[in-house]
């Protein structure tokens, strides 16, 4: 394991230094040892490069704010390890790194593999409402609820080993780390920058993934290029660990061509300062052995065109369609939409979107928490509860702890009067505690 500055990740490196190189990307919540089980096969003809996020499996937590960020650290850690142009595999976040590689440093990717990866997602409230969770309760109940979001139950119920193994990835994963990584999911969009990707692209999806299933690879391989499709049964979101076998099959089949041959007119790597990992790490443990379950492999042969969401702002003014992004952002879609839902209000609504939104939110002078916070103050001034509530959400996933609201209350007691206060403050108790109590 390496010594890693800041503008790199945590790395392992197996296989023989003269072989073309391999890079395998996480999913959030896990470590580098969720691809254990293909690397027996890989390492016959690949140098196989696997990197830990930020703050996963003991790595430094030095939280990354965007998946840009995050391929330029894992460019960074290649360029130490003399790494010029490799191919890539990723599985979820892992994938959405190996996105944004293949738009913005194609030169460098030979070959793409996209595992339970999407161009967007599912939505930024979804990430921004789980950060809020964790600010307020930690990653355990992350942890408890990972494995049903990874794996079929019946693989779950037949592997308790495996289930132990997810669940001590996440709670052993560095709190601010993960919001850091949510936060960057929730503006990940790429739908309209698909068809820039000129790169050779396998979209890998397990047929039972509930989170981003085969209806989001299908997006995929209808904007990339040059992009197939396969679907795995018997597989949810982390289909290297559940279907081992028939993943490491898909990935040997499509990166094939890079391997026993120099596709890149020169060394495939010079040697690095590390041939592997050193003594097993404690926060970093590999999957547990168990018996190969996997089914058979069967592709999908038609691929349904990507359509965009109805409703994007398509031709609006520039103010306005800042506004509405911001809007979205702090608000939430789901408010958003109800909110644009009403015919009679839609010139009020444009009018704020575009002024309140497009021209003073979106200014540089104040970050976002400071402008969640004077919000507060003024609402609760006016004894505006309606949008006390709303704004109160919006301010816990700007990053407002229950701690500092209650400060703000306070605040406002003084220079607002303590009726006032005391009116909002069961606004806001009620929105933080419906924000921020686990789901049974």
């Amino acid at each position: 394991m390496s010594e890693t500055p800041t503008n790199t990740l945590q790395y392992r490196v197996d296989g023989r230094e003269d072989a073309p190189v391999l890079v395998l990307g996480p999913s959030l919540g896990t470590t580098w040892h969720m691809w254990d089980r293909q690397i027996p096969e890989l390492t016959r003809d690949w140098r196989v490069v696997r990197f830990d996020l930020p703050g996963h499996g003991g790595a430094p937590a030095q939280p990354a704010s965007s998946v840009a960020e995050l391929g330029d650290r894992l460019l960074a850690t290649l360029d130490e390890l003399g790494v010029q142009r490799f191919g890539y595999a990723g599985c979820s976040l892992g994938g959405a790194i190996g996105i944004d590689l293949a738009l913005r440093a194609p030169h460098r990717v030979a070959s793409l593999v996209l595992v339970a990866a999407s161009p967007r997602f599912g939505s930024a409230d979804e990430f921004r409402q789980r950060a809020v969770m964790i600010r307020a309760n930690g990653l355990e109940p992350m942890a408890r609820t990972a494995p049903e979001q990874w794996f079929t139950p019946a693989f779950a119920a037949g592997q308790p080993a495996i289930v132990d193994w997810a669940v001590q990835m996440v709670r052993t994963t560095d709190p601010g780390c993960y919001i850091a990584a949510c936060e960057a999911l929730a503006v990940f969009d790429v739908r309209d920058a698909l068809g820039r990707i000129g790169i050779p692209a396998l979209v890998l999806v397990g047929s039972e993934d509930a989170i981003t299933g085969p209806a989001e690879a299908r997006t995929l391989v209808a904007g990339i290029q040059d992009a197939r499709l396969a679907v795995v049964p018997g597989a949810s979101h982390l289909a290297p660990v559940e279907q081992p076998s028939a993943v490491t099959e898909l990935l040997t089949g499509h990166f094939a061509p890079l391997g026993g041959q120099d596709p890149f007119g020169g060394p495939a790597a010079a040697p690095g300062p590390l041939a592997a990992q050193g003594p097993q790490d404690p926060q970093n443990p590999p999957v547990p052995q168990v018996p190969q379950t996997s089914a058979p492999v069967v592709p999908v042969g038609e691929i349904a065109p990507a359509t965009l969401a109805e409703g994007d702002p398509a031709a609006r003014p520039d103010a306005y369609e800042r506004g509405l992004k911001l809007r979205r952002e702090v608000l939430g879609d789901a408010h958003v939409d109800e909110t644009l839902a009403d015919p009679f209000a839609a010139d009020f609504q444009t009018l704020a979107t575009r002024y309140a939104w497009g021209e003073v939110w979106s200014r540089d002078g104040l970050d976002r928490r400071t402008r969640s916070a004077v919000t507060l103050a003024a609402l609760i001034a006016g004894g505006h509860h309606d949008s006390l509530a709303d704004h109160t959400r919006a301010a816990l996933r700007s990053g407002l702890t229950a701690g500092e609201l209650r400060e703000i209350l306070l605040q406002t007691a003084v220079y607002c009067g303590l009726p006032a206060a005391e009116s909002a403050l069961r606004v806001v108790g009620r929105v933080i505690e419906e924000d921020t109590t686990p789901h049974a």
